[in-house]
Parts: structure tokens; C-alpha cells; sequence
């Protein structure tokens, strides 16, 4: 990712949450009757996790590092809203609500590939995705009180960021009845991830080292970061630590003050959490020390339509 990235505009739908989470429960109290005594686990301060650097080592020089700087990752939002965004607040409620009416012929065909483009000047091919799909996928559903109306699609193209900078791709553009310019939709699905060189962590207590689920945002600077991580109800919240060498970012979750008695329920929940680094992501792999796995770009509450 170059230094340039911009703030991300997050509009997506929710991402379904898992239902299980398992968050350990002593049976000491501290304190008064009623009190319930935390403790820290070892990852919930600012420093990184030494599983971190493990993770680090292993992708560094891998063929699963070359795998992934040359293909396709989509790093910012698939779908660009027209110029300035809806202009009320109705539109925006059917945007969510994936309602529109198609006032319009949608193309019959689609090349079966095409072409993302780089700054660099290099190239991958990727399967083309059809018209129809890309409407279907962003317009669901239909209320007669709230919808956009499409009057127009066409093949265009569009720039957004990926994991190697900027990337000019084939895009459908959906032109909405009331507005000057297209809705875009990326048309080109991502390469395949690549096979981690590292399997997932075991034998961690919970809460020591947690996945961190997704990127949500980039500052300007592209020195600080709005990642997803996880909690439990028994917590007082996730942490995101940071290990960074010259070709990866490391995140490694974890939460603070775990309750070591009382009921705890089997939940797992999100939240936001802010990390700064010591200097931009440029082009270096975004990883996840739980998983071992690239951290990927979220919309909103869900992932990339095309991260697979």
C-alpha cells in the first residue's frame, strides 16, 4: 500500500457475529462481597505478542510473501458512491437496504476477464464479473417506499488502493436516477490468498492472543490504522499490539482485565481499536499473529465482497 492512503468511507451491511467465545472464569474474589477481581493476560499491554515476530520471521522471504505481492487485494471499498455521497438521508436508509428499482438493461455479456492495472505499470488478469451479479450484489432487495432508481449500467473502470498501492480495474457504473455521477462497482475478483507459511496459534489462554478480524481505516499518513478486534463479556475490552519489520505489519489481539469469577456469558463481540505505527504501512504485508493469516480490508462490519 503506498504512504498516500486516504481515509476510508466505511457504508457496508453488518457482518454476522460468531457466537462463541470462550472467556475463562477463576474462583477467587477480591475485594468486598460482590466484587469481581480482573486480571490482565500477558497480551494486553502495548507490547507486541512474541508470537508477533514468529509470524513476521516465517512470511518474510516466503512463497506465500511472493504470492501475495503479485496478485489483486482489494484494500479500500469495492464500491465507490457517486460524487458527494446521497444526497438525503432516504437515499442513504435504501442504499442499506440494498432497494432499488432497475430502470434499465443490464448488459447480456461480460468479457470473461480482465485487467487490473498497477502504478508500476504491471498487470493481473482475473475473472470478470457479469452485470447482473454486480447489481443483484449491491441491490438485493426492493421496497416501494424506499429505493434507489437505477437508470442506466455501463463498463467503466475505477481506481482504488490495494495491498501493492493504487489499482485502475474494470468497474461497473450504475447511474441513479437524481445524480450527476455513476455509482462504481469493481468488476474483477481477487487473486486467491495465499497459503500461510504458518499455522494458527494454540494453547493460549483466552484473551491472550486474539484475532484481529479486520483493517477498517487508514490515516492520510497512512501511519495509523482503525482495526476490528475482538472481546468477550467478561472483559474490559480488546488491545491491538504491534510488531513491525521491513516487510510486515504484525497485529496481535488481546483483551484487558478479564473477570476471574462471576457467570460469563458465550459471546464474542467487536470493536474499533486505534493503532499507531512507527512509520507507513507502504508496501508491507498486513498480518494477524493469532491466525498467521493477511488481515484483511473491512467494510463496514464484513469483509470485502471480493476478499476470498
Amino acid at each position: 500500500m503506498r504512504t498516500t492512503l486516504i481515509r476510508r468511507t466505511v457504508l457496508l451491511l453488518p457482518l454476522a457475529l460468531m457466537t462463541a467465545f470462550a472467556t475463562a472464569c477463576g474462583e477467587e474474589r477480591a475485594g468486598g462481597a460482590g466484587d469481581r477481581a480482573r486480571v490482565s493476560p500477558p497480551a494486553a499491554s502495548t507490547a507486541p505478542h512474541p508470537r508477533a515476530q514468529e509470524v513476521a520471521e516465517t512470511w518474510s522471504g516466503s512463497g506465500a510473501a511472493e504470492q501475495w505481492a503479485a496478485g489483486y487485494h482489494p484494500m479500500s471499498p469495492i464500491v465507490q458512491l457517486p460524487e458527494g455521497g446521497f444526497h438525503s438521508a432516504a437515499d442513504r436508509l435504501a442504499y442499506g437496504m440494498q432497494s432499488a428499482r432497475l430502470d434499465a438493461e443490464l448488459p447480456a455479456a461480460a468479457p470473461p476477464s480482465g485487467q487490473a492495472h498497477f502504478a508500476d505499470g504491471t498487470t493481473v488478469t482475473r475473472p470478470h464479473l457479469a452485470a447482473r451479479a454486480a447489481f443483484q450484489g449491491l441491490f438485493g432487495s426492493f421496497d416501494d417506499k424506499h429505493h434507489l432508481t437505477v437508470t442506466g449500467v455501463e463498463l467503466g473502470r475505477m481506481t482504488l488502493e490495494s495491498s501493492r498501492g493504487p489499482v485502475t480495474v474494470p468497474a461497473w457504473l450504475f447511474t441513479l436516477k437524481g445524480y450527476d455521477t455513476p455509482l462504481k462497482r469493481a468488476a474483477l475478483d481477487p487473486s486467491k490468498l495465499p497459503e500461510p507459511p504458518i499455522g494458527p496459534a494454540r494453547g493460549y489462554a483466552p484473551g491472550e492472543l486474539d484475532q484481529v478480524q479486520q483493517v477498517l481505516e487508514f490515516s492520510v499518513d497512512a501511519r495509523t490504522l482503525t482495526v476490528l478486534s475482538t472481546h468477550g463479556d467478561c472483559d474490559d475490552g480488546p488491545r491491538v499490539a504491534v510488531f513491525e519489520d521491513g516487510d510486515s505489519v504484525v497485529l496481535s489481539g488481546s483483551v484487558a482485565g478479564v473477570k476471574t469469577d462471576g457467570p460469563c456469558t458465550m459471546a464474542l463481540r467487536t470493536k474499533k481499536v486505534t493503532v499507531r505505527l512507527d512509520r507507513p504501512v507502504g508496501d508491507r504485508i498486513l498480518l494477524d499473529a493469532s491466525t498467521g493469516r493477511p488481515v484483511p480490508y473491512g467494510e463496514g462490519f464484513g469483509n470485502s465482497p471480493t476478499w476470498s
